[in-house]
């Protein structure tokens, strides 16, 4: 069977972020929060030529999402696809190329043979959004930078085949670091970070009969552990009787497989 609609992750954390769709026309770029030499170096090594990418999905401004979005769009001559405030933003900082498309949180719209769907998320950046992408009936599915799971999201978000969802920090190692206060309260607001604690939490909800795959992203280098979110999932998923989903946790400094939904 020809894999036509899948999910890459190319890198996760605080130093950059950007995910591959791929679709039966090409594959979506969602975010691109690494210089273009190092997106060329991880398309490459999973063997994705820049060249089938059909746009450039950025969930919000900031530059571990947004690194290197105006380099590699332009190089290749690929749209940058944003919210129309995401884009001022963008624009400012010069981080963004000269091809751009606008959507508006909420409104579907094809692209690449499937169906995005972007939705509003809490995060404290200026209009951030995640994305499902629709295809033959399948889901995939994207938040990687909210404060807190909605009812929005978990509207959203249910009835997803793959879930790459945030699990950004443990509670007692944020709190145990060096990190400023202001900081420390930020990244645990309704509007930072999801925790470890809430992202396992919110699989009683997000979980759905059909979801077979399951990737956990944006850790933080310096207040999570990879060990820890791996045995938090295997706990929870073992309480909830879902040992039949496949779960990896996602590197920063290395792609993850990929997830092949149809």
């Amino acid at each position: 069977m020809r894999h036509l609609f899948g999910i890459t992750n190319l890198g996760s954390g605080s130093s950059g972020n950007a995910t591959l769709i791929h679709t039966p026309e090409g594959a979506i770029l969602v975010d691109a929060g690494f210089s273009c030499r190092e997106l060329l170096s991880r398309l490459a090594s999973v063997s994705v030529a820049p060249e089938t990418i059909r746009a450039v999905l950025i969930t919000h401004e900031h530059s571990d999402h947004t690194k290197g979005c105006r380099v590699f769009s332009d190089t290749y001559r690929i749209p940058c696809c944003s919210t129309s405030v995401t884009c001022r933003a963008l624009v400012d900082a010069n981080r963004i190329g000269e091809r751009k498309i606008l959507f508006s949180p909420g409104t579907p719209f094809p692209l690449a043979g499937i169906t995005v769907e972007p939705f509003t998320v809490p995060h404290d950046a200026r209009d951030t959004v995640a994305f499902n992408f629709l295809c033959n009936g399948s889901k995939i599915s994207i938040a990687t930078d909210l404060g807190h799971v909605s009812n929005l999201t978990v509207n959203r978000l249910s009835d997803c085949d793959a879930l790459l969802l945030e699990s950004n920090h443990d509670l007692k190692m944020l709190a145990n670091s060096s990190r400023p206060l202001h900081l420390k309260r930020r990244i645990m607001s309704r509007h930072g970070h999801l925790s470890n604690e809430d992202a396992m939490r919110s699989l009683d909800i997000l979980l759905c009969e059909k979801t077979r795959y399951l990737l956990f992203g944006h850790l933080s280098s310096e207040c999570n552990d990879r060990n820890l979110v791996e045995a938090m999932a295997e706990e929870r998923l073992d309480f909830l009787k879902r040992r039949d989903i496949l779960f990896r946790i996602a590197s920063q400094t290395v792609p993850s497989e990929t997830f092949w939904v149809v």
